[in-house]
């Protein structure tokens, strides 16, 4: 319906003058057509029209809202295994397709929802606007205030609550369709970082034998790798495990060590500190006899193994964390307990 077929009585008492035609002059060779007649629509003139407009919009908000839901409750409920014959696409993964099909129509209605809006409810009235310098003056930015208040109150958005409220819902739980997807990125790590498998008691093995170390075992100078008793490397786990529980024991005159705490939580000169370096996680295996220096062979950060473990050289964080040890009544290096501090690069200790 166009202005032409409602009543004079029926149109908005308010109206902004149309763009009036310019003819040329000298300084405007070219005539300005102008703008033409603007027509209103229905909805301008009739308030059931606007409210089916209104309800059509939140009605497509709130099938994002839905979408939205079936999006987090597809990526929950369905296993990331299942397939299922659609044709004519053949077996699909039923997650990809739910993913998929959920966040679309959650993107599309929210889109369609806010065009509708604009085309039924929003002014359509054009305006013409002299063109202007590019800096601001005061009075562009007075305009410019004025114009946003004049869109906000022809966007209807304070009168149009449930349009408002609708849209604010959809906008709000759509992001949650990029949160929930962090989930894949695995589980949280809670404070299984911060632990390892040491606990007063365990025997310490060696790596190469895979048996339980007396304290002859270790000559003075050497260098040896362990890790706690029942930690098999044909368990599901290994990897994960023995990346936070490797040790290395090296056996020094106690007279040499350095660090009062060091030579405390050491037995007859063995010292046993972890094996993974604080700068990015690399396992140390070069031991310098003569200086007790440990390096990483990834990115050189060198420790002094008589002084606390201690960063000497290299971009490693701090100190490698000791083990205390002692010996069982068998006469077996055990562990008194865990590390007392978070093995690995130095952000979980932040973390």
């Amino acid at each position: 319906m166009s202005s032409q077929d409602i009543p004079e009585e029926n149109l908005p008492a308010e109206q902004r003058g149309t763009h009036a035609p310019k003819p040329a002059d000298d300084k405007n060779p070219f005539a300005d057509p102008g703008l033409p007649p603007h027509e209103h629509r229905i909805q301008d003139i009739d308030e059931r029209a606007a409210k089916r407009s209104e309800r059509t919009v939140a009605l497509l908000f709130t099938v994002s809202m839905l979408a939205t839901i079936g999006f987090i409750a597809s990526f929950v409920a369905i296993p990331h295994d299942k397939s299922i014959y659609v044709f004519p696409l053949g077996h699909i993964n039923a997650m990809n397709l739910a993913l998929g099909l959920t966040l679309g129509v959650a993107l599309f209605a929210i889109g369609a929802g806010a065009v509708h809006w604009a085309r039924t409810l929003m002014s359509d009235e054009e305006v013409a606007d002299e063109r202007h310098p590019i800096e601001a003056s005061p009075e562009i930015r007075a305009k410019v205030h004025a114009d946003f208040k004049q869109g906000a109150k022809e966007s209807v958005i304070g009168r149009r609550k449930l349009i408002r409220n609708t849209m604010l819902g959809a906008l709000t739980l759509v992001p949650l369709s990029g949160v929930v997807l962090l989930r894949d990125l695995g589980p949280l790590p809670g404070t299984k970082l911060r632990h390892t498998l040491w606990n007063k008691g365990k025997l310490l093995v060696n790596m190469n034998t895979n048996e339980p170390m007396r304290p002859s075992d270790i000559a003075v100078g050497s260098l040896t790798f362990a890790k706690p008793e029942g930690l098999d490397e044909h368990d599901h786990g290994f990897q994960n495990e023995i990346a936070k529980a490797a040790l290395m024991l090296i056996r020094l005159e106690p007279e040499a060590i350095k660090d009062k705490r060091e030579l405390e939580w050491s037995h007859e000169g063995i010292v046993a500190y972890s094996k993974i370096c604080t700068h990015v996680g690399c396992p140390i295996s070069l031991y310098e006899q003569q200086t007790h220096h440990a390096l990483c062979p990834c990115h050189q950060s060198t420790f002094d193994l008589a002084d606390g473990a201690r960063v000497i050289f290299g971009p490693a964080g701090h100190a490698l964390p000791q083990l205390r040890i002692g010996v069982n009544d068998e006469g077996y290096l055990e562990a008194l307990s865990d590390f007392d501090e978070p093995v690995g690069p130095a952000f979980w200790e932040r973390g």
